[in-house]
């Protein structure tokens, strides 16, 4: 299998290349509005087809590149299908695994974050990599005060499911602020201080409720637009057009 890791610094996001090297295509797990060009020159210089998007969840901090990509390549777009969006390909449902070539993807429904939020495993010879989207962040989690949020079920998610599987799995996450890249289900289950060291549900709860974090600058942007698996607004603010301009920019030269 081919893989890269690609960062995107607006909104600090990991966007994760996969691709099988028999047939040569590729899909991009949680991709960026603002990155299609970076993403697409990564291809062509691997000489890639890219088939597929997969999104863990509807993202809040960030647009899609689902529909753009769709647009100018012909990639289909999957996304978990309990969210119910029409402008979706392939629906993704725990127990049905996504095969792209050579390469298995196995779902794994990890609410908490969103109600609807996925992670994803995959296996290859001897490379077991998890991309744990923003249920479990290096030394961290996702915040559970929006979309249907609840720290309970991710508590349950993180630490019934993910942290159930193999210690050296490694734990590749949606996002990281400290240019962090790569951990494990071993490190995040001894250091992790919001959810490993044995935290209690009741401990995990006082904590997350104590956050007193600020309301998302761009969900009221992002949320409505990744329904619509990647719609960048006309109304952007100004000091928000960052998010989106790049990509439209690119688009028109």
């Amino acid at each position: 299998m081919i893989f890269r890791q690609l960062f995107e610094p607006v909104s600090s996001t990991y966007t994760y290349l996969l691709a099988c090297e028999t047939t040569g295509q590729a899909m991009l797990i949680d991709p960026v509005v603002n990155a299609i060009d970076r993403d697409l020159q990564v291809l062509q210089s691997l000489r890639l087809t890219l088939a597929l998007t997969l999104d863990t969840h509807i993202h809040a901090d960030h647009i899609t590149a689902a529909l753009q990509l769709k647009q100018r390549v012909g990639s289909r777009i999957a996304a978990p299908a309990m969210d119910g969006l029409p402008c979706v390909d392939v629906g993704i449902e725990e127990g049905t695994p996504l095969q792209l070539g050579g390469i298995t993807v196995n779902p794994l429904h990890t609410p908490g974050h969103t109600d609807s939020h996925f992670a994803y495993r995959c296996i290859d010879h001897g490379s077991d990599r998890l991309f744990s989207g923003d249920a479990l962040l290096i030394d961290g989690c996702g915040r559970t005060d929006f979309q249907n949020g609840d720290a309970t079920a991710l508590y349950k998610s993180v630490t019934g499911k993910l942290f159930a599987l193999p210690d050296d799995v490694l734990v590749y996450p949606a996002h990281d602020y400290e240019q962090r890249r790569v951990s494990t289900i071993g490190q995040e289950k001894s250091r992790n201080p919001r959810l490993g060291q044995g935290r209690t549900l009741e401990e995990f709860r006082t904590l997350m409720s104590g956050l007193d974090l600020p309301y998302p600058k761009f969900i009221d942007h992002a949320v409505p637009g990744n329904r619509h698996c990647g719609l960048c607004p006309d109304d952007l603010p100004e000091q928000m057009r960052e998010y989106c301009e790049r990509m439209t920019q690119s688009h028109q030269g």
